[in-house]
């Protein structure tokens, strides 16, 4: 290699560069979290089954040999009445029956009731800064 050739080189000098991350905590702020219980009433109103009981008092004046039994004729319950009385001879006398029918009706009855639920509520507190301390 001669003068020339040498002096014709170019030298360039090579860098590189390193990246390094460090990652650390930094609290920015706090949160405070609230439960709040609301209470509202509300009306309820379902039907509800009511039973009615109605009692005709039936005359039957008729002397029978023995007691007729409790007996059921449709949704009416027949309870013979009996009584004794003095006669030459004893008998028994119907006197009466209960004729007993029910009878299912539906009734509303509103009522107030109160319900609860629970309602969170968040709000953000902002911790001070290092150089808004001094």
């Amino acid at each position: 290699m001669d003068d020339k050739d040498a002096r014709d080189e170019l030298k360039i000098p090579l860098s590189k560069e390193d990246v390094q991350v460090h990652k650390r905590r930094v609290e920015t702020g706090v949160r405070r979290i609230r439960k709040v219980i609301q209470e509202r009433e509300e009306v309820v109103d379902e039907p509800l089954l009511q039973q009615k009981v109605n009692i005709e008092r039936i005359p039957v004046n008729r002397f029978v040999e023995e007691p007729p039994p409790v007996r059921q004729h449709d949704k009416t319950t027949i309870i013979p009445v009996l009584e004794e009385i003095m006669v030459v001879e004893k008998r028994l006398l119907l006197k009466e029956e209960l004729h007993i029918t029910r009878e299912m009706e539906k009734v509303r009855k509103p009522q107030k009731v109160t319900l609860r639920s629970e309602e969170v509520k968040t709000e953000t507190i902002e911790k001070e800064s290092p150089e808004r301390s001094h």
